[in-house]
């Protein structure tokens, strides 16, 4: 498998090519991260395959390795993004928005890790229940609302911060769907309202599930199987305040994409965070929020940064974008539409102007790659393609 030049700067992949088949031999993984590590491996490799294409002026030639498009993989995710923010723009209203984010605190952390797919499903669920709550109670915005809500699991230190991005329109749709109600311009609900009423829903939810034995005790946290040490859990979390922020309101459907855009396709850390490997550690850089936001840089083992990266890996086939209220996909032909009839704008889905990755990596980069980086004047074309772990045909 190659390796990345020592000239050029390091990559999660260069660290798991080097550093990965030894963490799997020492850690017995869940299938979805034992399939990750493999991915971001091979990603951009020959062991994925690949083709050439070949300029049809002067016959130069050039070699594209396959990208494995795991969605946790920091290389694959640009693309994916502008396509994603492509598709919304049919969706956005032509108002305000706001930015919530919904944290929950460290003494659940533990639970969570060992039940992820149950533990963010209900936090998705209890940030649900309680924005449409507040946002029904007519003390507060008395309307319909909808928002994107967008999961992250990770700080800066790459270790445990699970917590919920939503993207709120600043108002919604009346009960009787004849009039958009617009909603208070610092926002349409109590932070401290918000925060007790969402940590009431959550642990409720919690609650039940250890109830119906819907979780996993098993290791650091098997002692919840006593109800008493678990009632105490309950009791310390209920006592305790819940971080809720709302963020300054930004502006219209340009503001909001540009914004979506920083949260959306976000993995634990991006490759250009990445420092230095040197003696077997992994250098890079982090914001310390509890010292100024200062910027600094962090060395882990090679094995530590694996582990905390892994961490963040999420169970196959779980969704960390969910759409609600005006915005679920059940709504757009309907509640949506109405909106946009009573904000006055086209109601008809503009037409798709990206069709292929190449018009939209020129897009982004202003590079045409389509160009023959040899003669600047041919156009590439498709020449042969090979199969993983195949050199490439000259």
């Amino acid at each position: 498998m190659e390796a990345t030049p020592r000239s050029s700067k390091p990559e999660v992949g260069d660290i798991f090519r080097l550093y990965g088949s030894e963490y799997i031999m020492k850690h017995k993984l869940p299938l979805h991260s034992l399939k990750t590590v493999k991915a971001i491996e091979r990603c951009r490799t020959s062991e994925l395959g690949g083709h050439t294409d070949k300029c049809d002026r002067c016959g130069y030639l050039r070699i594209s390795y396959n990208s494995c498009r795991n969605r946790h993989c920091p290389k694959c995710q640009t693309l994916s993004k502008e396509r994603w923010l492509e598709n919304r723009k049919k969706n956005l209203l032509p108002v305000n928005y706001f930015h919530l984010v919904f944290t929950i605190p460290s003494e659940l952390y533990p639970l969570v890790l060992i039940n992820q797919q149950t533990l963010y499903t209900l936090l998705f669920r209890a940030v649900a229940h309680t924005i449409r709550k507040l946002a029904k109670d007519k003390r507060h915005l008395g309307a319909e609302t909808g928002f994107i809500a967008i999961l992250h699991t990770w700080g800066q230190n790459l270790m445990q911060h699970p917590h919920l991005h939503c993207i709120i329109p600043a108002g919604g749709l009346s009960f009787d769907g004849s009039k958009w109600i617009t909603s208070n311009k610092k926002f349409f609900m109590p932070v401290k309202v918000l925060s007790r009423l969402f940590r009431g829903i959550y642990l409720d939810l919690i609650n039940t599930a250890y109830n119906n034995k819907e979780l996993v005790l098993t290791g650091s946290i098997e002692y919840m199987k006593s109800k008493k040490s678990f009632n105490q859990l309950l009791t310390k979390l209920y006592d305790k305040e819940w971080v809720v922020y709302a963020k300054q309101p930004f502006g219209g459907p340009k503001q909001v994409l540009g914004y979506l855009g920083r949260y959306t396709h976000r993995v634990a850390i991006s490759n250009n965070r990445i420092v230095k490997l040197q003696d077997g550690k992994v250098f890079f850089s982090w914001r310390d929020y509890q010292d100024n936001n200062k910027t600094k840089t962090m060395a882990l083992d090679a094995d530590e940064f694996i582990r905390r990266f892994l961490l963040h890996v999420l169970p196959w086939g779980f969704f960390k974008i969910r759409y609600y209220g005006l915005l679920s996909s059940k709504n757009h032909r309907s509640k949506l539409l109405k909106c946009k009839m009573l904000l006055g704008i086209n109601a008809k889905p503009p037409e798709d102007t990206i069709q292929t990755w190449q018009e939209l990596f020129l897009r982004l980069t202003g590079i045409n790659v389509l160009v023959c980086p040899e003669c600047k004047k041919g156009t590439m074309v498709l020449h042969k393609s090979f199969r993983p772990g195949k050199p490439p045909p000259i």
